[in-house]
């Protein structure tokens, strides 16, 4: 019999796939009117727990007791939803040249004789924007709305549906800190209706002040489940990994040289909203950080050194030499590569193989005659794959198939085949687990050990500073300032974040 004191219990739930054990007896209960913090290291199992939860998946075995009644199968998500759980995903895919109001209402329109009622529709948009005190215009294009306000959009819909259970997949991604709190606010105001959360994230400092239980999982089984104000972040990542992780950051052995290896000079976006006379230069051997608010153009910028958006003036000098970047061909020829922020986006190619988004970057070194010889691309992908301790069945398997953290380290050795000096790396560890964390941020090191550079884009405070030698801050396409090793100090570099003023 049920235990009435959870709404949820996931009982003992395997699920498998060709050549993987993705959930080992796997458990969840959740309270009712509590958040549940999922935690666990990319590949844990969180993510396939959730799709059997939202009927995305369907359970080899195991049980679900759901608000006191035994579920044999959650058919569908159309099922899910109509039980009462809805589900925030990780990845965005909004119907970008849509209406923010279609946006939120897909597939359950209101109509009028046999018509979509339109005004309706806006009408009630604009009533569940202001319950939760939302600033979107309905009529907006999805395609116009930033990333961090299309999350929010997100979040609204999934309460549309009046869910008993919400399931929140790294819901502060592409936030704020403002927009951060703004969320937590909606979740205490969901809590306090009764409602419960269960959300995922890799930021501790967030799990232990939102959350009232934490439940971890690794390598596909359960671990234990604890009240959050019993235990700490070290407590939590100890039992994430299996292991004790002393320093969240490896120690750099080596120091940049003083040779310049790319200088980019008075960079101006052709969009007059973007990047304004941008100055920098990259030293042999070194990361440099490039740190900053939503809005402050970094990635803009990088796409542009790298060939994707084009300039109104500007020039980049390779090793001393001016060079021409108008494509991404260009960028490649001259030693350059870019591990983009949105890796579902624009980064992987979900439905081809691991061996094929591996090796796809460096495709003319593997042919002969025009004819791709897969004797040398597979011995090149493995090997690239192993460097990276990526996790997956083989190299026939679909990239899609793999967890978020292991998809990033496919996309890395991607570019490590190519044998580029001067990588970039724009946000290289969002959301992924402490774990994978550090493996990455060793890889960057035995990078920089073989004399390559690194541009490092990152909106978190601590990688940025433990792992630049220097840290170029931006606001509003400005560069506001630079910030040496010696002198780092997370308060001088917030200031400078938002110190423009046009």
């Amino acid at each position: 019999m049920a235990d009435t004191k959870y709404v949820l219990e996931m009982n003992d739930i395997v699920k498998r796939f060709p050549g993987v054990l993705a959930l080992d007896h796997a458990n969840l209960k959740v309270r009712p009117g509590t958040v549940h913090a999922l935690m666990g290291e990319n590949g844990a199992g969180k993510s396939t727990l959730m799709k059997c939860l939202f009927g995305l998946y369907h359970p080899d075995e195991g049980e679900i007791i759901f608000d006191g009644k035994k579920v044999t199968d959650i058919p569908s998500t159309k099922a899910a939803l109509a039980m009462g759980i809805s589900m925030i995903h990780q990845e965005l895919h909004p119907i970008r040249f849509r209406p923010i109001m279609e946006n939120v209402w897909i597939g359950r329109f209101p109509t009028k004789f046999g018509f979509v009622d339109h005004e309706k529709m806006r009408r009630d948009t604009e009533e569940l924007f202001k319950k939760i005190g939302l600033d979107v215009d309905p009529l907006a294009i999805a395609k116009t709305v930033s990333a961090s306000k299309l999350q929010l959009v997100e979040i609204a819909r999934a309460i549309s549906y009046d869910a008993k259970i919400i399931i929140m997949d790294e819901p502060t991604s592409s936030l704020t800190e403002n927009e951060v709190e703004y969320l937590f606010k909606i979740i205490n105001q969901l809590r306090d209706e009764g409602r419960s959360i269960i959300y995922i994230s890799h930021k501790m400092e967030e799990i232990l002040r939102i959350s009232d239980d934490v439940t971890i999982m690794r390598d596909g089984k359960y671990v234990g489940t604890w009240q959050a104000k019993d235990i700490d972040e070290d407590f939590i990542i100890r039992n994430m990994v299996g292991r004790d992780l002393t320093n969240r950051f490896p120690e750099k052995t080596t120091k940049p040289s003083d040779e310049v290896v790319l200088k980019v000079s008075n960079f101006t976006s052709a969009d007059p909203r973007s990047f304004v006379n941008v100055n920098f230069e990259l030293h042999r051997g070194e990361i440099l950080g490039i740190g900053g608010l939503v809005g402050a153009q970094r990635t803009e910028l990088v796409e542009s050194i790298f060939g994707l958006r084009p300039l109104k003036s500007g020039e980049i000098y390779k090793n001393g030499k001016k060079i021409s970047i108008k494509s991404v061909r260009d960028a490649k020829r001259n030693g350059l590569a870019l591990l983009t922020e949105e890796r579902r986006q624009n980064g992987i190619f979900g439905i081809l193989s691991i061996l094929d988004n591996t090796v796809i970057a460096a495709q003319d070194s593997f042919a002969r005659m025009g004819v791709l010889d897969d004797s040398r691309r597979e011995p090149s992908a493995k090997d690239a794959c192993g460097e990276l301790n990526v996790k997956m069945p083989g190299l026939a398997t679909p990239i899609k198939d793999l967890s978020g953290g292991n998809q990033q380290k496919v996309l890395i050795a991607r570019w490590l085949l190519t044998n580029s000096d001067i990588l970039i790396f724009d946000e290289p560890t969002r959301g992924i687990d402490v774990g994978a964390k550090y493996e990455i941020y060793t890889l960057m090191l035995d990078q920089i050990a073989q004399g390559k550079s690194i541009i490092m884009i990152s909106s978190e405070m601590p990688e940025l500073l433990g792992m630049s030698d220097r840290i170029m801050v931006m606001c509003e396409g400005h560069v506001t300032g630079f910030v040496d090793k010696a002198n780092f100090n997370q308060v001088e570099i917030m200031r400078l974040a938002s110190s423009f003023t046009k």
